[in-house]
């Protein structure tokens, strides 16, 4: 039974004694923004219209709270402080929403840090598999086709109910109003129960990692949609003004080389391609997935290392072709790309993190893809001095340091390893001397090491580690050298070598393989015939436990910090960002926020791990210019 309720009293009444609620918002657009078509989805832009909250299968109420029709709950000061106080940061009610991060972000907006228990259905919806071997991704993951799916009801679209309405024109009371805004609370109840059962029949340590991972996760990543990141719209213009200035010179000059050749915006047109393979027969040293000649950034690495040796008068041309495509990419990717995503209700970019969007369970984002800004030590244009701190602020970050190779070396059990960590030694400068035996190395040693490190885990082939010196980190490796390598890497660390095997053998058995804490990657191919399909499930294999660990860890931090932020609310966590999480704050907390949050980050993740987390602190006034912090404030 689904009915609309106007007063604290009648919704206490529904809600006495419940213990699992779920809930959902309805929002329309502030009167400013009406005319932006995706305005009700921004909390910046928009407001909650309605609340829907369902505590059986079958029933719901639903509280209108600010419709232009019809009548609205009073007192609202009064009923948002109840649901503050007593719903939605209380540990007694598990708090149930599909699509967690939308609800949290809107919250956060009225000061309120949705707290756990809390269940995201679109989480469960990602961890239930949807074939034999394959799980639910986003796309499949909607309420009203999961909805169709599971239970066969066809639930009413918004624009059929709406009919280009905004939905605080509607009157709450009438029939199709209450019953489009009801059913989303009582469908979320009803996927909550439906996957717990699936979880408790098949995957029951899914069902955990929901709950106690993903479900906190959902609301942090609302939170860090919410607050975004403060861009510095000036520099971003006058970089621009430099990237086409850039680009002009380098086109001039490579037309100088090459003639009327049309190199298009990333010099990777099929006039450009004739030009190479054809006019000038360079020889052919990549092809792309349906076997035509390559000419991404790895083939032109190749072509200028065979024209230094072979064709000396083009060395030059590779020069500014690849200088030319950095400075195209800065532009499209960094640049525009990230300019059209400026949110004109706040300055900032407001991107979406998407926990779930990898088979690993590492963090993936878009609209846009802030996760792919250069890292600080290769950022010489300052694409991360775009983001900055307001006035008063700072902005830190905390990073895991080396967790995969912390992680890797939990997994492998290697004595060797396992007292660098705890000792606080060097793996590095370890790696160095099983590789090259010990004493003092030079920079070239430890550039290797680094890199073999960075692979060591994931099963290393000597073509594989000779490519990844020669593009990652400049080192010309011949192959007999990369073969020694390995093999005094898996003599140096014995323990290493068992586990690939042991965890390949156990893979195939199996044909999945999961983190510490229970997420499950299905490897169908690692029992194929094709050699391809084989090597590249064994690699899942190996990385899948390692990484996904490590992302389970950042997921467990992330969690700890969320039940802090209640009482720290000049706090305000922004982006998560390879393995580091990054915040705004008055620059006389920082080291009341080093504090808590290393705490958060360095606690024990699980029982069974042991080996130390660092969490290393960096601060800043923009994010380019971030200095690490030598000491770490306990308070």
């Amino acid at each position: 039974m689904y009915q609309y309720v106007t007063n604290l009293s009648d919704l206490q009444a529904y809600l006495s004694g419940a213990a699992l609620v779920s809930f959902d918002f309805e929002t329309a657009p502030d009167e400013q923004w009406r005319n932006d078509p995706k305005a009700a989805l921004d909390p910046h832009k928009a407001h909650i219209v309605g609340i829907s909250f369902s505590i059986a299968e079958g029933s719901a109420v639903y509280l209108p709270v600010a419709h232009r029709t019809g009548h609205n709950a009073a007192p609202l000061v009064e009923i948002w402080q109840w649901l503050a106080a007593e719903l939605f940061t209380i540990p007694a009610v598990t708090k149930i929403a599909h699509n967690l991060a939308f609800e949290s972000a809107f919250l956060y907006a009225r000061g309120i840090v949705a707290q756990e228990p809390v269940y995201d259905t679109i989480a469960a919806a990602q961890l239930t598999l949807k074939g034999n071997t394959a799980f639910r991704g986003l796309g499949d993951s909607g309420l009203k086709g999961l909805v169709k799916q599971l239970f066969d009801v066809d639930m009413p679209s918004f624009e059929d109910v709406t009919a280009g309405r905004f939905f605080d024109e509607l009157d709450p009371s009438d029939p199709a109003t209450l019953n489009y805004a009801c059913a989303d609370a009582d469908y979320a109840l009803r996927l909550y129960h439906k996957f717990n059962a699936w979880f408790d029949r098949y995957l029951p340590r899914h069902r955990w990692l929901v709950e106690n991972m993903e479900s906190p996760t959902a609301v942090y990543c609302g939170i860090m949609k919410y607050n975004g990141l403060l861009v510095d719209a000036a520099l971003m213009e006058e970089k621009a003004g430099q990237c086409g200035r850039e680009l002009e010179r380098l086109r001039g000059e490579i037309a100088f080389m090459i003639g009327d050749v049309n190199i298009g915006a990333n010099a990777s047109t099929s006039a450009f391609k004739r030009y190479l393979y054809k006019d000038l027969g360079l020889p052919v040293p990549k092809t792309t997935a349906k076997y035509q000649e390559a000419v991404d950034d790895e083939a032109l690495v190749l072509l200028a290392e065979y024209c230094a040796e072979h064709r000396p008068e083009l060395a030059p041309l590779f020069r500014l072709v690849q200088e030319y495509r950095r400075w195209g990419k800065i532009r499209s990717t960094y640049i525009d790309g990230y300019a059209r995503y400026i949110n004109p209700a706040t300055g900032r970019i407001h991107t979406d993190l998407l926990p779930l969007a990898t088979e690993t369970g590492r963090f993936a984002a878009r609209n846009p893809n802030l996760q792919n800004m250069p890292r600080a030590s290769a950022d010489d244009v300052g694409v991360r001095n775009f983001f900055v701190a307001p006035e008063g602020c700072v902005l830190l970050s905390l990073d895991f340091s080396q967790i995969e190779l912390r992680v890797g070396a939990f997994y492998c059990r290697d004595a060797k390893m396992l007292d660098t960590y705890r000792t606080g030694g060097d793996i590095h400068d370890a790696t160095a001397t099983v590789i090259f035996g010990p004493g003092q190395h030079d920079k070239e040693q430890r550039v290797i090491s680094k890199n073999v490190n960075f692979g060591t885990f994931y099963g290393l082939f000597p073509r594989g580690l000779q490519r990844t010196l020669k593009l990652k980190a400049g080192q010309n490796v011949t192959l007999e050298q990369c073969e020694r390598i390995i093999a005094n890497l898996k003599a140096g660390y014995p323990a290493l070598a068992r586990w690939q095997e042991e965890t390949k053998q156990q893979a195939e058995r199996t044909r999945y393989v999961e983190t510490f804490l229970g997420r499950r990657r299905y490897l169908p191919g690692i029992t194929s015939t094709d050699w391809g399909k084989k090597s590249f499930a064994q690699r899942c294999a190996l990385n899948t436990p390692i990484q996904g660990t490590a992302a389970d860890m950042l997921k467990l931090a992330a969690g700890r910090i969320l039940a802090g932020l209640s009482e720290r609310p000049w706090l305000r966590p922004l982006l998560q960002i390879h393995d580091e999480l990054v915040f705004e704050l008055p620059e006389g907390r920082v080291a009341e926020a080093v504090g808590f949050i290393r705490q958060c980050m360095e606690a024990q993740p699980f029982p069974a791990f042991d080996v130390p987390v660092i969490a290393e602190a960096a601060v800043g006034p923009r994010f380019g210019e971030m200095k690490e912090l030598e000491e770490f404030p306990d308070e």
